[in-house]
């Protein structure tokens, strides 16, 4: 899905109501092949995060880990920025 050196990404939490998890959405700049255009692809990931720190809005840095349920395989590493909110 996506590949990486260490599968480490970056990304902002959109969605913070389950426990102990959160929605991160990546967004990334592809060009295109034939027409040369820069398109924007965006991920929508499912995180966990064990202490329950990050907020809607906070930008935050992931990591790939072995599956904890059937939705998470990622892993919140470090809150970067957080929302003034």
């Amino acid at each position: 899905m996506l590949k990486k050196k260490n599968n480490i990404f970056y990304g902002s939490v959109i969605k913070k109501k389950m426990e102990k998890s959160a929605t991160v959405v990546i967004k990334k700049k592809i060009k295109h092949l034939l027409y040369g255009k820069f398109i924007t692809r965006i991920i929508k990931i499912h995180i966990h995060d064990e202490n329950n720190k990050c907020k809607v809005g906070d930008w935050v840095k992931i990591k790939l880990c072995k599956p904890i349920s059937k939705t998470k395989s990622w892993n919140l590493i470090k809150i970067l920025n957080k929302n003034k909110n």
